[in-house]
């Protein structure tokens, strides 16, 4: 097939046209193709070789398609052979574009959280639960005050589903596992509104939020369950508003975050709040752990997101508010849960989202002209009881 230019008034395009053994007509100048020429759907025009072509163009070319696909051809040796050598070519390019492994990221299908989980549940995570410890120790008289007013323990049913999930924090992004291929392309999508997907490293991760342009260096601490509860808040349609109202808001001109970051370190907050029991009554009335820490991410999250709106903060107070987010995650979990349901629900009460203590915004945290750097995903401080440390 070469490239044939076609003249027309006073413009000259290209179009590919198939080798026949004789070259077809050209138009005269000033004068529409006549008799035997090709009709005006079937002929795609393409600009000169060593310009830039959008994949998009390619895959819509009609004779590309006929070519790759065998439509329309007659059958033969030669044909095949040529069909063979088509298909590898159009599979290199695919490769080129995508990143994945040689599948076109625009055709990898998005993929649920159910259908995300149900394959972490099926896979071989015995290194990951190695590194796992399920609960934050205490010695003394912590672990006295503990034992008596301390919340209740997990029930003994719930144990596995809890390790399943401080397993997939210690799981890290695998290049070569399709399915976190698939988890990290539909957050992608679901926040950008992009129908075509992205390569795997790149400057656009960091439009999404997170440090570099390998999202894969930002999960330390929480690993795939990061990107899972992503996946859960974009995916579920009733969070999928208030996600990409976050992701608005942290693309403001001046209370503008990086959102990917934040998530991560939401997402550490609630990992830290089920080893030290925090979340285990609520666990135990749902008989559910992974559901709870989900709605617990999400309404952290949101609010988050209403004092960092409605407050006017900026990242220079990122760190005294998650701290704050903190505190309200382990020490009142329900008042989240229920300003979560009421935003859910759409009720008035959604308007009476908890308040972060005032010590966010004043005291020696606050003062005028003191730079406070954004708190990364391995740097925030946090003050445990005992000896617990985030994982």
């Amino acid at each position: 097939m070469n490239w044939e230019p076609v003249l027309g008034g006073d413009t000259e395009s290209w179009e590919l046209v198939p080798n026949t053994g004789s070259r077809p007509p050209s138009s005269p100048q000033g004068m529409s193709g006549g008799g035997g020429s090709a009709r005006p759907e079937e002929r795609r025009r393409f600009p000169p070789p060593g310009k830039s072509l959008p994949i998009s163009a390619l895959r819509e070319n009609g004779l590309l398609q006929a070519l790759v696909q065998g439509a329309g051809q007659p059958a033969g040796a030669e044909i095949s052979e040529e069909l063979r050598r088509a298909r590898q070519e159009w599979e290199a390019v695919e490769e080129s574009q995508s990143g994945l492994g040689g599948t076109l990221a625009s055709a990898a299908p998005l993929i649920s959280f159910n259908e995300a989980l149900q394959y972490f549940q099926t896979a071989d995570l015995s290194e990951c639960r190695k590194k796992v410890r399920v609960t934050a120790r205490r010695q003394g008289l912590a672990a006295l005050v503990r034992f008596l007013f301390g919340p209740p323990r997990l029930q003994p049913q719930l144990q596995g589903e809890r390790e399943l999930a401080l397993a997939m924090a210690q799981c890290g992004l695998d290049d070569n596992e399709r399915v976190h291929m698939r988890i990290l392309q539909t957050i992608y999508k679901k926040l950008t509104r992009s129908r075509l997907g992205c390569p795997r490293y790149g400057a656009h991760w960091e439009e999404l939020g997170f440090q570099g342009a390998d999202p894969g260096t930002d999960l330390r601490g929480t690993g795939m369950l990061g990107l899972m509860q992503m996946l859960y808040f974009v995916m579920d349609s009733q969070t999928l508003p208030l996600a990409r109202e976050i992701f608005k808001l942290s693309q403001h001109e001046t209370q503008n975050f990086p959102f990917c970051i934040m998530s991560v370190n939401i997402t550490r907050i609630v990992i830290q709040a089920l080893r030290e029991e925090r979340l285990s009554r609520e666990c135990n009335r749902r008989q559910q752990v992974i559901a709870v820490l989900n709605d617990m991410y999400t309404a952290a999250f949101l609010q988050l997101y209403h004092v960092w709106k409605w407050q006017h903060k900026t990242v220079a107070d990122s760190g005294f508010l998650l701290k704050e987010l903190e505190l309200s995650t382990k020490k009142k979990p329900k008042q989240l849960l229920k300003s979560l349901e009421a935003y859910v629900n759409k009720s008035p009460a959604a308007d009476g989202l908890q308040e972060l203590s005032p010590a966010s915004t004043s005291g020696n945290g606050s003062r005028a002209g003191e730079e406070i750097n954004f708190t990364g995903i391995c740097d925030l401080q946090v003050e445990l009881e005992g000896e617990a440390r985030l994982i």
